[in-house]
């Protein structure tokens, strides 16, 4: 029997189609004969008994186990003792913690488990995981060079020398060894002690589980934790392996494979269903009401008004033709870091009389509030006003998320 571990807690309602669409990617591709395959999942009081239900439902079809543990339950005290760490730490959510109490939650006859985050899809033998010699490791996760992660610039253990590079790994896919993790609590809890203790450290359960176990990890290789966003720069094709899509990686485009790949999975979960299409439906009104209520503010804001524009000088010529910039308009160019100076300037001077779109991305817009311009009456954030074919991409994933 394999065991697989996920952890489930819903703020918003709408988590459990991404658990149920990892789980079924897993038992569509799992050997036979079944049931093969015991599903294990940490929740919290945000489970509901519908989801519950449908968790059941889905499991039996597909002819495999599934067992649910209330980790606000069964471990109050500890989850209180690590909240107490991180008293202001809001953006740290108990997901983080649930996921390195996975030992002390499973049966203490399972000695070992994969552990897999919600926004995966398994699409290969899971077996292949499973078999992995893990010997007297701790567990066995991919690196994070090998996925192609900047890791220095991800988490700041690694810059400042705690975790050697080369050590340092996901754990959004790990093969546990639950039989020797379940002796090293007091370590895990010291890590928990060193990650308060470095607050500037943003990846709670990232860094802890490379701070106690980066050198006692086996290295697997990338097929088991490829992230789509490196995938999908690379122009990489599907592939057989294990896929985890980040923080809004998955999106509503289906002419993208990887999106495809979620896709396929999802509509025979069952959370695709009248419901879903309805809310995805009520998304896009509201996209449609929102750009018209821009178009609206827009004729207003630039009533008796001219446009200045801010862009780097070589989309300059681009940007003339898009906005039809005529010969009379103001272009401030961005060649270098005088070039803010020059566009407040221009704006103090034509305050009340020129509205500037904004070209330019991740552009600091609170230095020009703090300088007292407003945004929408003296300048605009002119790259919510690029089409798709102009590089400004529609992010459906909130769409997709509400489904």
């Amino acid at each position: 029997m394999i065991h697989v571990c996920f952890v489930y807690t819903d703020g918003t309602g709408n988590s459990a189609k991404f658990v149920g669409t990892a789980m079924l990617s897993l038992f569509e591709n799992v050997s036979k004969p079944l049931p093969s395959v015991t599903v294990h999942i940490l929740h919290d009081n945000t489970l509901t008994a519908d989801v519950r239900n449908k968790f059941f439902y889905f499991a039996g079809r597909c002819n495999q186990v599934i067992k649910f543990y209330n980790v606000e339950e069964l471990c109050a005290d500890k989850i209180e003792q690590m909240h107490s760490l991180f008293p202001n730490a809001n953006r740290f959510n108990n997901a983080m913690f649930y996921k390195l109490l996975v030992p002390q939650i499973l049966p203490t006859e399972t000695d070992k488990a994969i552990y897999l985050e919600a926004n995966t899809v398994v699409n290969m033998d899971i077996s292949e995981l499973w078999r992995v010699e893990l010997g007297e490791n701790m567990l066995a996760a991919v690196p994070a060079l090998s996925i192609g992660s900047d890791i220095h610039t991800q988490d700041r253990a690694v810059a400042d020398g705690f975790i050697k590079p080369e050590d340092y790994f996901n754990p959004g896919v790990m093969l546990m060894n639950l039989k020797l993790l379940r002796g090293e609590e007091e370590k895990i809890f010291d890590g928990l002690k060193f990650a308060a203790e470095h607050k500037y450290l943003n990846l709670l359960d990232q860094t802890v589980l490379n701070y106690c176990f980066s050198t006692q990890a086996v290295k697997l290789p990338a097929q088991f934790n490829q992230f789509v966003r490196w995938a999908r720069r690379r122009r990489e094709p599907v592939k057989k392996g294990i896929y985890y899509y980040t923080a809004y990686t998955l999106q509503l485009d289906m002419k993208d494979p990887f999106n495809r790949l979620w896709m396929d999975y999802f509509v025979k979960t069952p959370w695709f269903d009248a419901a879903s299409i309805g809310r995805l439906y009520e998304g896009f009104q509201q996209i449609h009401t929102k750009l018209k209520k821009s178009l609206v503010n827009l004729s207003v804001i630039l009533n008796g008004k001219a446009r200045g524009f801010f862009a780097v000088p070589e989309q300059i010529d681009g940007l003339k033709k898009i906005f039809h910039i005529n010969d009379g308009e103001e272009i401030v160019a961005l060649e270098n870091q005088e070039s803010l100076k020059k566009l407040i300037d221009a704006m103090k001077e034509s305050q009340g009389k020129k509205v500037f779109f904004i070209m330019v991305r991740n552009f600091p817009f609170n230095a020009l509030t703090q300088m007292g311009f407003v945004y929408g009456r003296d300048f605009l954030n002119g790259i919510e006003f690029l089409s798709e074919e102009q590089g400004m991409s529609l992010n459906s994933y909130p769409l997709l998320h509400a489904m």
